[in-house]
């Protein structure tokens, strides 16, 4: 597993029997990393775009940076085949995305992304341009990406076509994921709690009972049972009070495990709760990196960021 903070990447143990580790500090080149990051299935690289549109390849091999050509801030990145490296890669400020195959650069934008006829509707709450704010895939080449805001984007041919899932789904999507052990369901995290759909976003369930509030930020799911998830939810966009929740029969009822946490916590963000590939879950609140055990039911706090990693973790990332 990998942490990101403002100046530097940690790796650590899937299972938490080891401290972080620097792996690399943001300083270098001048360049600090600007927040969207994917790891290979093996746990051992990562990927991570930097604030001038370069990747940053970070593996056993070293360091190796690709030239993606993308002027707009890169907010998301799918690692869709890993031999060779193939990756999607979406955009803040207009929500595009962009297909890179191979380790050389640049990227070609996905010209059936931008022809959507659905593009026209989206939009933010503040007046700015959409973006492509996170990306998830199935086991069987199946790729969605979720549009802030503008619901989620669904491709069946890993990221070449795409259509809009069906409008059942609350269009202000913070998160989407799925999970290895069923291609069929994909989950939402929205601005009115969660969503499920078990027939890869033809139709969508509403879930939302037990979430102590509705304004929904991050989700995950266990790699190897669909219906244990965790989520997270706060008092509104800007935060106010945040509750981190658990649920083990797929959504249907929720309940909070703030009563866990050393200190109370004002937001929680995308990006912040994860799943690694041995069950374990992870979640950054404030400065502290908790791990959750025994299938999410007993957390405690594993890492404390120092001052030099700025105010807190801004991403994890399990393979």
């Amino acid at each position: 597993m990998f942490i990101a903070t403002y100046n530097a990447i940690y790796t650590v143990g899937d299972d938490g029997n080891s401290e972080p580790i620097l792996a690399y500090e943001g300083t270098l080149g001048g360049m600090a990393p600007h927040g969207a990051m994917v790891s290979l299935s093996s746990g051992k690289t990562v990927v991570s775009a930097l604030s001038d549109g370069t990747l940053l390849v970070l593996s056993e091999n070293g360091e190796k940076r690709i030239p993606t050509g993308i002027e707009d801030p890169i907010a998301a990145l799918l690692v869709v085949r890993e031999d060779p490296l193939t990756l999607l890669i979406g955009t803040d400020e207009g929500a595009y995305v962009y297909r890179l195959v191979g380790e050389e650069g640049p990227a070609e934008r996905v010209v059936a992304f931008d022809e959507l006829e659905c593009r026209q509707d989206w939009y933010t709450p503040w007046g700015g341009p959409p973006a492509v704010r996170t990306f998830a895939k199935t086991q069987d080449g199946f790729c969605y990406a979720d549009i802030h805001v503008g619901s989620i984007m669904r491709s069946h041919d890993e990221g070449i076509s795409w259509e809009p899932v069906t409008p059942e789904l609350h269009e202000d999507v913070h998160q989407v994921t799925t999970c290895p052990a069923d291609d069929n369901r994909v989950y939402a995290n929205t601005q009115n709690g969660v969503y499920v759909s078990t027939d890869r976003g033809h139709s969508w369930e509403h879930r939302f009972h037990g979430l102590p509030r509705r304004y929904g930020t991050a989700i995950a799911v266990h790699p190897a049972d669909p219906d244990l998830l965790i989520a997270t939810v706060q008092s509104g966009p800007r935060g106010g009070g945040a509750w981190l929740c658990r649920s083990e029969n797929g959504g249907e009822t929720w309940t909070q495990l703030n009563d866990q946490l050393v200190a109370s916590t004002d937001r929680i963000s995308t990006g912040y709760i994860a799943f690694t590939s041995d069950g374990t879950a992870w979640a950054v609140i404030g400065k502290i990196l908790y791990i959750g055990k025994d299938r999410a039911t007993d957390w405690r706090p594993f890492w404390t960021a120092s001052e030099y990693d700025g105010e807190y973790p801004i991403q994890i990332l399990a393979a």
